[in-house]
């Protein structure tokens, strides 16, 4: 049966409005950086996308998900470095999404803590863009896994901070002495994020509400296999950070859920010192 001309164009014009109807955009969490820790909900939003904005922190091998037809764009964020303007990433998302491609922003850690997620949300709902948050495995979580330690404890703490070291630009940033005592005060582990570069004003800090002696953890490149840790006091931490040289990607956690694990680490030493 032939078709008529007029259903033919009918047909090409509902084809054209509907490739040139808006996208979505998926703000999903790669994770900590080890593979295996990638959600399921991830893969598959990985997998459906047909542009990925990768962030510097995401291990490539989660690229393994992403159809092979996707078009990767990688604008790297990584702090203290040289990164794609963040308003360049919305630009690109609103762009891509209106172009009617399901657009993936795939981020290290989770959208929702210190990922910038909030304000891409805003910005692609003002621009009418359909948005899906996608949570990961925060690093802050994975490093403290990763040595064993809970942050929370019936006996040690009874909650958790989670708290960035890098201030905004013309932002007066986190006062230190303030929250160290509220922490102290209500028995609460912190565990920072982005802060080696700050280390000595955050430990100045820190030490006018703890005592010197609390414990900290620097746990660098959290799950990968090229993790690193060390274990001190707070008044230790600048001069640790140095003498073992970890550097950024670091997470610091600071309480006394580390008690347990300062504990052993006294014990090695003093077998070390010992024997030597």
């Amino acid at each position: 049966m032939n078709i008529p001309d007029s259903v033919n164009r009918l047909a090409q014009t509902v084809n054209i409005q509907a490739s040139r109807m808006p996208g979505q955009v998926a703000l999903v969490g790669a994770g900590p950086g080890d593979p295996e820790m990638l959600t399921l909900k991830a893969a598959k939003a990985i997998s459906q996308a047909t542009v990925l904005l990768i962030d510097d922190l995401v291990n490539e091998e989660v690229l393994i998900h992403a159809s092979p037809q996707a078009r990767l764009i990688h604008v790297g964020k990584r702090g203290g470095c040289a990164s794609t303007p963040q308003n360049l990433i919305l630009k690109l998302m609103v762009q891509e999404a209106k172009k009617g491609e399901a657009v993936v922003r795939l981020k290290g850690g989770d959208p929702f803590i210190f990922g910038r997620g909030g304000e891409e949300v805003e910005y692609l709902q003002a621009a009418g863009i359909t948005v899906t948050v996608i949570n990961g495995i925060t690093s802050g979580l994975a490093a403290a896994s990763a040595l064993n330690i809970p942050l929370t404890h019936r006996d040690a703490a009874h909650g958790v901070i989670f708290v960035t070291g890098h201030n905004k630009p013309g932002d007066a940033g986190i006062n230190w002495a303030a929250l160290s005592r509220s922490a102290y005060q209500a028995k609460l582990t912190m565990v920072i994020y982005m802060g080696v570069s700050s280390a000595n004003s955050i430990a100045e800090g820190l030490m006018q509400g703890l005592p010197s002696n609390t414990p900290v953890a620097i746990v660098q490149n959290a799950s990968l296999s090229t993790q690193r840790h060390a274990v001190c006091e707070l008044r230790q931490l600048v001069a640790t950070l140095t003498s073992e040289q970890l550097a950024s990607p670091s997470v610091i956690i600071v309480g006394n859920v580390l008690s347990g694990i300062a504990q052993l680490q006294i014990r090695k030493e003093t077998r070390v010192s010992a024997a030597a």
